[in-house]
């Protein structure tokens, strides 16, 4: 404007070359302008975009993007998974929740893409990029874990096959930890058959057929558990955390750069604040204070002519410190803590026993009882029918 300010103003005994200067200056500023504005615009375009994938978002107070810190807790199903997960939920600061079943497939339909190379190409003509997919499970499994359960300053996910995964999850969430629960293949199979739990591709019925695909997914793991290191993912063995919970539990809480606490170790009388799922397997268990049965239960169940080929069938054993030829292993000795609560809990399923037998005891002498009352009631006079009655009542023993 002030440029077409002076060109008004000028006389023509001016010099050509001001003009043409002047002239030059405003239609610099012109293109400037407009320019500007296209860029303006440009990014305006581009800003929900950006906004969606990196900016944090909020839900009930709590800030969440894929920078967070979450925790993955994995393994073979029946390796501990769920008692893991449940101590961490015992913690006031962290929350996991049930399984979500859907991550590892989301996952999992990821994977069966990129492997054909057809799918690819099909991907790529549609636009789909490698950016765009990995954009879209991020934001998916982000809003799965923070809005599948009561906010945390802490949030962790158990789906126990996620683990197949972790090179990828680490990729798309670079703050994240893993917790690889790992127990003895043998058990884990026996624990799989006898409480008949379904996975895809498993024949339940068979002892060969579950541990060699036991050692087949643990191996899959494994690998990627060593790769992304010691810093990013920890190895925690069901008979250690079982034995020794307190110091598992303080190892666990170090590596995850969260205060200890000590409701972990009684994470059965937070049952009330942890969420549990009437459909997964554990439940039941976990309801429970730590108990061993579990730890030699497969002991003599295993088939004679799987224990012969365990070593070849089932290499992740010897891989993973359980040696193949031993049918009768020792983990180790519990802890004094451990003990006390086995104690307490046998001492509560007995106590169970002699109230279910007194109460039947009860039961059966007021069923007699009431029946001979009811025999001889018609020839008996009114206070002779009372005083029967009372004989009844009185025949009842105490409970305790």
């Amino acid at each position: 404007m002030v440029a077409y300010f002076l060109f008004q103003r000028m006389t023509w005994r001016s010099s050509t070359l001001v003009k043409l200067t002047l002239i030059l200056l405003w239609t610099v500023s012109l293109y400037g302008t407009y320019f500007y504005a296209a860029e303006k615009s440009m990014l305006k375009e581009e800003t929900p975009v950006q906004r969606y994938v990196n900016e944090p978002k909020k839900v009930n107070g709590i800030h969440y993007d894929r920078f967070m810190p979450l925790i993955f807790v994995g393994g073979m199903p029946r390796s501990g998974t769920t008692l893991m997960r449940t101590m961490l939920d015992a913690h006031p600061q962290v929350r996991c929740g049930q399984e979500t079943r859907v991550i590892p497939r989301v996952l999992g339909l990821r994977a069966s893409w990129f492997k054909s190379s057809k799918e690819r190409v099909r991907l790529k003509e549609a636009g789909v990029t490698e950016d765009v997919i990995n954009e879209a499970i991020t934001q998916f499994i982000l809003e799965v874990i923070v809005k599948h359960g009561k906010p945390a300053p802490y949030l962790c996910n158990k789906d126990p096959f996620t683990l197949k995964s972790i090179e990828y999850l680490f990729k798309i969430f670079p703050n994240c930890r893993f917790i690889f629960m790992i127990r003895d293949g043998r058990a884990t199979t026996h624990s799989i058959i006898t409480r008949k739990v379904t996975i895809s591709g498993f024949n339940v019925e068979s002892y060969r057929d579950v541990i060699t695909k036991w050692s087949n997914a643990m191996d899959t793991m494994y690998q990627q558990c060593i790769r992304v290191g010691d810093s990013v993912c920890m190895m925690v063995r069901y008979e250690n955390l079982v034995l020794h919970p307190m110091q598992e539990t303080k190892r666990i809480m170090k590596f995850l750069d969260i205060s200890w606490d000590e409701s972990m170790l009684n994470h059965e009388k937070h049952m009330l604040n942890i969420s549990l799922s009437s459909v997964e397997r554990s439940t039941d268990q976990v309801r429970k204070p730590l108990y061993l049965d579990a730890l030699t239960s497969w002991f003599g169940k295993i088939p004679l002519d799987v224990q012969r080929d365990l070593a070849r069938i089932a290499p992740m054993l010897d891989k993973l410190g359980y040696d193949p030829r031993n049918m009768r292993p020792s983990y180790g000795t519990p802890d004094e803590f451990v003990l006390n609560k086995a104690r307490k809990l046998n001492n509560l399923n007995y106590i169970s026993v002699i109230e279910f037998v007194t109460i039947t005891l009860c039961v059966y002498q007021i069923l007699k009882r009431l029946r001979d009352y009811c025999c001889c009631y018609g020839s008996k006079s009114p206070t002779t029918a009372a005083d029967s009655t009372k004989k009844v009542v009185s025949a009842v023993p105490p409970l305790y």
